[in-house]
């Protein structure tokens, strides 16, 4: 039996793809401590297999979302799947920083595909709002595997060594594989009738670029998954470094941060449909601007101590739920036709952005928590005034 629309488990599969990205970095963020230790290298040599990550992801981007325009969601699905669970295994057994490095890459660009179609799945199957509560609710669920792959991160990392982390992962790309071959259906309804050239695609991007307001909701998407992913690549060595966190502590520190995030999916579903989708965006971006900063007074005097930066990660993550689904949806939906390449542009940003925010911070951080806070409050207000001053651009919808 396939899956249908408007039912728990097409939403849970999807949240599941969208996942893998999360998943392949949550899980072995305890162990960047012990990467460096036993691969010889330094917290920037350790950061560059998160960045890189982004750089592969950003490069998948550009041809999953317009090669699934043209022959369709599932194939090329599965197809990012294989990729990603053969680079997994390369990435467990990698001999040096390097190789792990390039390994890292590889999987990033299989990983790339499932969440990007899972977002253009979504604007396949419904409108509007709709889409919006759509994948806040996928955000909800997907949020519980960022909430548990730290702390199983850490687990599995004293257990059984850092590699085992990345075997687990594996196993859950086998197993999303043999669920999109048993009961996933094909959801894209209007084909594309463009041509699968390089000439064709860039073309049309320039489409979506025309549109401002799909400019403005792209950058909020980027800047909100930045300073996120900020966090992400600084946090271990922070907590861990400065504040002494043991893994599994770490672990337990971080998933207060995905319950903020969870917390924001399940405010915006509430709140999309009397607010609409910029009314929640506007709560979201005071949310980013205000966790910043708030990390950053913590840091600053000494205040709570590691307390302080979780309760303040955990406020802006609250905020990233409220604004990247919103964000997302609404770019997408002038483009009923162009959904994948929409969705593929607007990943290609947040995931270019990212990965320089990470390795700013990897290169920032030498022994001081402060820079990891600066970086996200720059971000967070950066979004705040963006959105505040592009409200004739969103309302134009053009």
């Amino acid at each position: 039996m396939k899956l249908r629309p408007d039912t728990l488990a097409m939403t849970a599969v999807l949240a599941m793809l969208t996942a893998l990205g999360p998943l392949s970095t949550d899980f072995y963020l305890p162990s960047l401590p012990e990467i460096v230790r036993v691969m010889g290298t330094d917290v920037a040599g350790a950061q560059a297999t998160l960045s890189s990550f982004l750089f592969g992801f950003a490069g998948g981007q550009i041809i999953w979302g317009p090669l699934s325009d043209r022959i369709g969601r599932r194939p090329v699905l599965l197809a990012g799947l294989a990729l990603f669970a053969l680079a997994t295994l390369a990435c467990a057994f990698s001999p040096s920083i390097d190789a792990l490095t390039a390994a890292r890459a590889l999987q990033a660009l299989g990983a790339s595909g499932p969440i990007v179609l899972g977002r253009a799945m979504v604007r396949d199957l419904y409108e509007g709002p709709r889409a919006g509560k759509e994948l806040a609710r996928m955000g909800m669920i997907m949020g519980l595997v960022p909430a548990v792959a730290p702390v199983l991160g850490g687990v599995l990392h004293v257990a059984f060594g850092w590699r085992s982390t990345f075997f687990a992962s594996l196993l859950f790309s086998l197993l999303l594989m043999g669920t999109i071959l048993a009961v996933m259906p094909e959801t894209l309804r209007q084909r594309s009738a463009q041509p699968l050239s390089l000439r064709a695609i860039v073309g049309g991007y320039g489409v979506l670029l025309r549109n401002r307001a799909f400019r403005v909701y792209v950058a909020l998407t980027a800047l909100a998954y930045a300073g996120l992913f900020a966090f992400i690549s600084g946090s271990s060595f922070v907590l861990g470094g400065v504040y002494g966190l043991s893994p599994v502590q770490y672990g337990f520190s971080f998933a207060f941060g995905v319950l903020g995030f969870i917390g924001g999916t399940i405010l915006a579903q509430r709140l999309v449909g009397s607010r609409g989708m910029d009314g929640v965006i506007g709560l979201g971006v005071l949310f980013l601007a205000l966790g910043g900063l708030a990390m950053l007074g913590a840091v600053a005097t000494g205040a709570g101590g590691p307390f302080g930066i979780v309760a303040s990660w955990a406020l802006y993550a609250c905020g990233v739920g409220l604004v990247m689904p919103q964000s997302q949806a609404s770019a997408m939906m002038p483009f009923p036709d162009r959904a994948g390449a929409a969705s593929s542009f607007n990943g290609l940003c947040q995931m270019l952005l990212s990965a320089c925010v990470g390795l700013l911070v990897g290169h920032l951080l030498k022994g001081s928590a402060l820079p990891l806070p600066l970086v996200m409050s720059g971000i967070g207000v950066a979004a705040f005034v963006l959105f505040k001053t592009s409200a004739g651009v969103r309302a134009a919808k053009g």
